[in-house]
């Protein structure tokens, strides 16, 4: 009886401290940084290469790609990783200070991969 008491509590005290840990992962949120739309990336690990001109109003990417956008000769690599229900951001939030992109705007689609 007091084996079965012992492995009940061990049971329970696994069961909220994974219940814990879980929560704490998406506890974050949305910062207002360029953090809620990934993290730069080094320019040799993109598989996808984005021309910004002039005329460019808006790029298309798929969450979980990485991709080097080409604004006037510099360029920045980029891994999109949004939140679920955040599809489209300004550019500028993710691009170095010192590059110009206008009111170019990202709109991002769901990564096939997670699709049942």
């Amino acid at each position: 009886m007091l084996k079965i008491k012992r492995v009940t509590t061990l049971l329970a005290f696994a069961a909220v401290s994974s219940a814990m840990l879980a929560s704490s992962a998406y506890a974050v949120g949305l910062t207002g940084t360029a953090a809620d739309y990934g993290s730069s990336a080094a320019a040799d690990t993109y598989t996808r290469q984005i021309t910004i001109s002039p005329q460019t109003k808006s790029v298309n990417v798929t969450d979980g790609e990485t991709v080097q956008f080409d604004v006037n000769g510099k360029t920045f690599a980029w891994n999109v990783n949004t939140f679920g229900n955040n599809t489209k951001f300004a550019l500028a939030k993710i691009a170095p200070a010192d590059t110009q992109v206008n009111d170019v705007h990202v709109y991002v689609a769901p990564n096939p991969l997670y699709f049942n």
